[in-house]
């Protein structure tokens, strides 16, 4: 079985409100569109209604490893593997999720991501045997596999309201 755990804990300060509630609902359905088992979705410092399984990760502000390590904890006995995505990339392709899935089940690595023009982004893909010893940072600098997305659009980073897909940045803002 595999999971998706989807990181949506952060506070959201550059955003200016909860993102969570405007970005989830997308990233959520290209997870459906995929071949994951199950959803589960992290929180922390808001509790947003959404129409997937969550859990609350007190430890939250020590970082996303602590987030991403409450979300792994809660995953059953059964799930061989956990597809990580952020829940502020609203342009995630399903065929990257597949695609890692598929790269994982080839060749049997622990720890996958998809590359983007040769930079790693999400979807990061963990085997159970990767799960231990994640730090508070996150896995941003842990090696991966690279799986080649080349061809697909990158999931997007929403930190602020003008970076949201279909608008167009402020006048004067960098």
């Amino acid at each position: 079985m595999i999971a998706a755990v989807v990181l949506a804990a952060g506070a959201s300060t550059r955003f200016g409100s909860p993102k969570q509630r405007v970005l989830l609902g997308p990233v959520l359905e290209r997870l459906r569109e995929s071949s994951v088992d199950e959803i589960l979705v992290v929180l922390g410092a808001h509790d947003v209604e959404v129409d997937a399984p969550t859990i609350h990760c007190p430890g939250w502000e020590r970082g996303p490893g602590v987030s991403l390590r409450c979300g792994l904890a809660a995953l059953g006995p059964d799930v061989e593997a956990a597809v990580v995505v952020l829940g502020d990339g609203p342009d995630l392709d399903p065929r990257a999720v597949d695609r890692v899935i598929a790269a994982w089940r080839a060749m049997g690595t622990e720890r996958l991501g998809a590359t983007y023009g040769g930079v790693r982004l999400h979807p990061l893909l963990l085997a159970r045997s990767a799960w231990e010893g994640i730090p508070d940072s996150g896995l941003r600098q842990v090696p991966a596999e690279q799986v080649d997305c080349d061809d697909l659009s990158p999931p997007g980073d929403v930190d602020s309201a003008d970076d949201l897909p279909g608008r167009q940045p402020r006048l004067g803002a960098e």
